[in-house]
């Protein structure tokens, strides 16, 4: 370590002034930008530089005397977790500079919330936080203001921020939660939170809760794994203070210091967050947006999720390997060719010769196979399921075609199923206008005997 080749050098610091000791010639102050833990020393310590390395990214500091402790008196910080200074008292005027946020950190409370390279939405992506990832608060920014998926501007400020690992930039406060560090100790509100002798509150907090659309799925075994592998669901944020509603129409955060019971709801004070119990396994999630009353039902299952996941993957696995283990390549006189492949792909020669208005002229002949359409009433087990042929398109996007399919013994037959008859994944009937297209197993040409397409 740098620090060890230079503490033969150093040791004279340990009895003499810095000004006696022919190694002890500094290269500058530099202000700490992110805490120690040994020692402890809070950001916005100022201390002296005597080496810097670039191999290994490292400044060589002395520790101040207040900080020490015994056998050490210097340390050795990360380049970008330290500023130079050409002198002290520059040093400390950078301090000054800091004001208010010297001492302030942010804790993430979205995953993937992106730092940027300038204060405004459309800037580029320098860095992609992860939930509770921790950031030191250089400053605010004077920017353009963010805007929801609304398109209403989102409440906070833009802040210049700082990530462990160095990365600078800068992120939008609105889902951020702001605490200071001093010296090794959080200083955080106090929250209090007293679950004892209230059944209510203790099963809102220990328990998951999820929009009420996952349990509609789970009990019905019709599982959306995009929503799901989303996670959407409501976190009281015991440990960090900020409840957080993450759900399809939005992702809100509520910053609180206690939790109290009033006209029959849990109210989160210091936030417009209230939650009433509608029974044990649902509640209802209420809260103030833009100046409107805004509620969402939330309900909780006994089902780990990642099993619920885990069994739908394995659903859509067995229903893709039937089609696959009875093709893979699957032929039509007047459609071509559609070759199935291995992680959910196809090729389809001859796709453009499907009727008019089916597929758009961006769609390429290739693309992926979405196992995950359901069948609803008659429909189940009158055909073998549903499948949809995501295309690929010279845009980079996707054209879609949902078909009915049905394994027969040396091929399958496929029925569109246009747009109208779909809900969400779900395919609610048959259209018997819609087109039905035979594939065989096996080459054909208009001289066999195998059906042909009607």
């Amino acid at each position: 370590m740098i620090f060890e080749r230079f503490r033969r050098c150093s040791v004279a610091l340990v009895v003499l002034p810095l000004f006696l000791s022919a190694c002890s010639k500094t290269i500058g102050w530099g202000v700490l930008l992110w805490y120690t833990e040994d020692p402890a020393m809070p950001s916005g310590t100022v201390l002296p530089v005597y080496v810097r390395s670039n191999i290994e990214e490292l400044w060589v500091a002395g520790i101040p005397a207040k900080y020490h402790v015994e056998g050490k008196d210097m340390l050795e910080i990360p380049l970008p977790l330290l500023e130079l200074a050409k002198n002290k008292r520059a040093a400390e005027k950078r301090v000054e500079e800091f004001g208010e946020y010297i001492q302030t950190y942010a804790e993430t409370l979205q995953d993937g919330l992106p730092i940027r390279d300038a204060p405004e939405n459309n800037s580029r992506r320098v860095y992609r936080l992860k939930l509770g990832e921790i950031l030191k608060v250089l400053g605010r920014a004077e920017g353009i203001a963010a805007i929801s998926s609304t398109g209403s501007p989102l409440s906070g400020d833009w802040l210049h921020v700082l990530t462990k690992n160095g990365v600078t930039g800068y992120c939008f406060s609105y889902r951020l939660r702001l605490f200071e560090h001093e010296a090794g100790v959080l200083a955080q509100e106090p929250r209090e939170i007293d679950t004892a002798g209230d059944r209510e509150l203790d099963l809102m907090l220990s328990r998951p809760w999820y929009p009420e659309s996952y349990g509609v799925m789970a009990a019905s075994g019709k599982v959306n794994l995009n929503d799901f592998s989303k996670r959407w669901g409501f976190d009281s944020g015991t440990e960090s203070g900020t409840a957080r509603v993450f759900f399809p129409g939005g992702d809100l955060t509520f910053p609180y210091r206690r939790i109290t019971k009033e006209a029959g709801a849990w109210v989160f004070e210091g936030s417009s967050l209230k939650i009433s119990f509608r029974s044990e396994s649902s509640i209802l999630i209420r809260w103030e947006e833009g100046g409107q009353d805004r509620e969402e039902v939330f309900v909780t299952f006994s089902e780990n999720l990642d099993n619920i996941i885990r069994r739908e993957t394995e659903r859509r696995e067995a229903l893709f390997q039937a089609i696959y283990g009875n093709g893979p390549s699957f032929h039509s006189v007047n459609y071509g060719t559609i070759n199935f492949r291995s992680e959910h792909r196809f090729t389809w020669n001859g796709a453009a010769q499907l009727p008019a208005g089916m597929l758009s002229e961006a769609a390429l002949g290739s693309g992926s196979v979405d196992m995950g359409r359901f069948l609803e009433g008659e429909l189940d087990g009158a055909y073998s399921g549903a499948l949809a042929f995501v295309f690929d398109t010279v845009s980079g996007g996707h054209d879609q075609l949902t078909f009915l399919y049905s394994l027969e013994t040396q091929g399958i037959r496929l029925e569109y199923v246009p747009s109208a008859n779909l809900r969400g994944s779900t395919v609610t009937r048959r259209d018997s206008q819609a087109p039905v297209i035979y594939f065989s197993s096996e080459p054909v040409s208009p001289e066999t005997d195998l059906p042909l397409d009607r």
